[in-house]
């Protein structure tokens, strides 16, 4: 069985279920975007800030201490030239100076032994002493033939302000982030007002007979001023079509239940006659009967472009019963068996209308495919299985078997515009039930009507 017909190639997997709704994805607020966008940017900023500071500051510092070195080495060097006998004074405090004769260039390599290693120039040196305090110091190399000058700068005092600095400069960082969050939640408030405002009132209007209030005027003449206008466009037209598809289903509805009324009353009144020919009374009761499954679509298909469920209760297996009664007066001598089986009494919320166009496309589908064997109804819990001896059901039309305007691939040159199942589909949808089909056992299809649980 398919939208109005099927075929036996092979047996899917159930069809999924209509009536069910999914929930949308969580999608990340646009108000937290931006906030995370300035915390970003200003902790970017304030970091890549620090580390030019950090690195300017040593930068400049070993600079102007190297500088300061290599003028000192060489005016102790060209002061102990000028007398050898008398130990230079150092013109910088913190700088302590060694001179190492050539009698003593071996010794030093006991003594120093990374001094007596170094080139000239200037080198840093760094460790721990005894009592485990850090230290760090400068040492600038003159060697000559006649001796070897060694200058120390203390750098213990600057690795200590190095560290407070950079505790300095992550604190602040710490603050400029906390700021920039402040700044960005601000902002985005500000920012996000209108747009919120804008969606509230949007949310607030649930529609009805009342066209809805113009939304561009509540807002300045900006891009979300310009959001409210489209808006505003958008709501008229879609209003304007809304209306006139309103008018055309009530004109419809009207039109044509007139001549439907016509006929209700003229074969009402024909059916009264007691000396009527069989077939007269058969072809009679047939047009009864189509003029209430007319009737009954009529109203369904109004109910749904309203969107509104009807008001009523209704006998699943009574509707059943009427249906399959419908069908035997057209099998043409089809050797087809119609059963009614299981709950007789159980009741569904909903009009015999809609009950009857959804139960009566499935039945209709497993009859018309159907062209020897049964098609049973079967009436359990809360749902009605429909059960036919046709070809099957392959696996595009199980894909597609609801979709409006489809018809599967034994439809052939029967008639009908594949839009049963699609109706079916959308009365499920409108009143909570659910509707799927799958293969059977041997061959065959079981479509499956599953009632609310308020039912």
């Amino acid at each position: 069985m398919a939208s109005d017909t099927a075929s036996p190639r092979r047996k899917p997997d159930p069809v999924p279920t209509t009536g069910g709704r999914r929930r949308a994805p969580y999608r990340r607020r646009l108000r937290s975007r931006i906030i995370v966008s300035f915390v970003l940017l200003g902790f970017c900023l304030t970091t890549l800030f620090a580390f030019a500071t950090n690195w300017a500051r040593a930068r400049v510092e070993n600079q102007l201490v190297e500088d300061v070195m290599n003028r000192n080495i060489n005016e102790y060097a060209r002061r102990f030239q000028l007398d050898p006998s008398r130990n230079p004074d150092l013109p910088v405090q913190q700088m302590r100076a060694r001179i190492v004769g050539p009698d003593r260039f071996e010794a030093l390599r006991t003594e120093e032994p990374d001094w007596y290693d170094f080139k000239d120039g200037i080198h840093s040196l760094g460790g721990v002493d005894e009592q485990g305090n850090a230290f760090s110091y400068k040492l600038a190399v003159r060697k000559t033939p006649e001796a070897w000058f060694f200058l120390a700068y203390d750098m213990t005092e600057s690795l200590r302000g190095e560290q407070q600095l950079k505790r300095a400069l992550f604190f602040s960082v710490l603050v400029f982030s906390l700021l920039s969050w402040v700044l960005g939640w601000w902002s985005a408030s500000k920012v996000m007002k209108p747009v919120s405002d804008l969606a509230a009132r949007l949310r607030a209007y649930r529609g009805g007979t009342s066209e809805p209030e113009p939304l561009a005027p509540r807002f300045p003449d900006d891009e979300v001023g310009q959001l409210a206008q489209a808006l505003d466009d958008y709501s008229a037209r879609l209003t304007e079509v809304v209306q006139r598809d309103r008018e055309f289903n009530a004109d419809v509805s009207h039109e044509l239940r007139t001549p439907l009324a016509v006929i209700r009353g003229a074969t009402e009144l024909l059916l009264t006659r007691p000396d009527l020919d069989p077939k007269v009374l058969q072809r009679l009761q047939r047009i009864q009967r189509a003029e209430q499954q007319c009737t009954d679509l009529i109203g369904s298909l109004l109910l749904l472009s309203r969107n509104e469920r009807g008001q009523g209760s209704s006998n699943v297996s009574r509707v059943a019963e009427q249906l399959l009664e419908a069908h035997r007066a057209q099998l043409g001598g089809k050797p087809l068996e119609l059963v009614v089986e299981g709950d007789r009494e159980l009741v569904v919320d909903a009009p015999e209308s809609a009950l009857s166009v959804a139960l009566g496309n499935l039945i209709g589908n497993a009859v018309k495919y159907s062209q020897e064997g049964s098609v049973r109804v079967r009436v359990t819990g809360d749902q009605v299985d429909v059960i036919d001896s046709g070809p099957g059901l392959s696996a595009e039309d199980a894909a597609k078997l609801f979709q409006r305007g489809y018809r599967g691939t034994h439809a052939g040159h029967s008639q009908g515009g594949g839009i049963g199942l699609s109706i079916v589909s959308r009365l499920c949808d409108l009143y909570g039930w659910q509707v799927s089909v799958r293969p059977g056992q041997d061959r065959g299809v079981v479509a499956t009507l599953k009632f609310s649980p308020a039912t």
